[in-house]
């Protein structure tokens, strides 16, 4: 009898196609929640504190959500929203206007020279909720390096695989908050968004992919995540102050002179 083979992977640009299709479906959540956006701000604004007038691109910015948020914590600075989903731009547009603040949204996507921006010509990048959903999370990196200015900051987010109540769910056998096996359903974890997550991140792992890109982490935080039934969350803003537990892990890191061939 013969075995039964497996079907053949799916090509790289077929998965980019479904993926695009994905994102650009309006009922797909693109933005993350206010909490974690003002703290990154909050991070961002220090670190920038004696870089007047600086160019700060929000990269993946969804429906602008983020960006509206941080602008008037980064009074002074020059917020540009990146996205590749037509549908996320038009949104972030209009929130922009609304928000009758100095906004702008260009397209542009995580691909070698895909951002519309000069090397090394921004100061800071915000990269909220977006490396999770990622299919070449290195590349993205690059990309991110090539447009920051030598010691250029990094503000990144991302769901933690490691949160607190992931590490029960594990030991009971049941699969973790953020993570997804289908893109069409809920299977076999607590939630009822599907969001797209490709990968997810411990603390310790992400610090090592961040140096093998050629950042130096500055500070890890914690953010609470708003999906928390409300009886945990108080225990969730608690376990902010142990990142590598926290829901949401935020990370400050400056782009360096030359990537490292190795990982920490």
């Amino acid at each position: 009898m013969t075995a039964p083979t497996a079907d053949p992977p799916l090509p790289r640009d077929e998965l980019r196609d479904g993926l695009r299709d994905f994102y650009e479906n309006p009922a797909v959540p693109v933005a993350s929640g206010d909490p974690r956006s003002r703290r990154q701000a909050r991070m961002l604004a220090a670190a920038l504190a004696g870089t007047p007038g600086a160019t700060v691109l929000d990269v993946g910015c969804g429906d602008g959500t983020a960006a509206v948020t941080a602008a008037p914590l980064l009074a002074g600075h020059r917020i540009v929203g990146v996205d590749w989903s037509q549908d996320a731009l038009r949104r972030a547009a209009d929130r922009f206007t609304a928000s009758k603040q100095e906004l702008h949204a260009v397209r542009g996507q995580l691909t070698d020279g895909g951002l519309p921006f000069a090397t090394a010509s921004a100061d800071a990048v915000l990269f909220s909720e977006v490396i999770e959903h990622l299919v070449d999370p290195d590349s993205a990196l690059d990309e991110i390096r090539r447009v920051l200015k030598p010691g250029g900051h990094l503000m990144l987010s991302t769901p933690n695989l490691a949160a607190w109540y992931n590490r029960a769910l594990l030991l009971a056998g049941v699969q973790p908050v953020f993570s997804e096996v289908s893109l069409r359903g809920i299977h076999g974890r607590p939630g009822r968004e599907v969001v797209g997550h490709l990968r997810l991140y411990t603390a310790r792992a992400l610090r090592g992919l961040l140096t093998a890109s050629g950042f130096e982490v500055v500070r890890t935080a914690g953010a609470p995540f708003h999906g928390v039934p409300r009886p945990l969350r108080a225990l969730d803003r608690l376990a902010c102050a142990a990142p590598s537990a926290a829901s949401i892990l935020l990370v400050h890191a400056r782009r360096t002179t030359t990537p490292s061939l190795q990982g920490s």
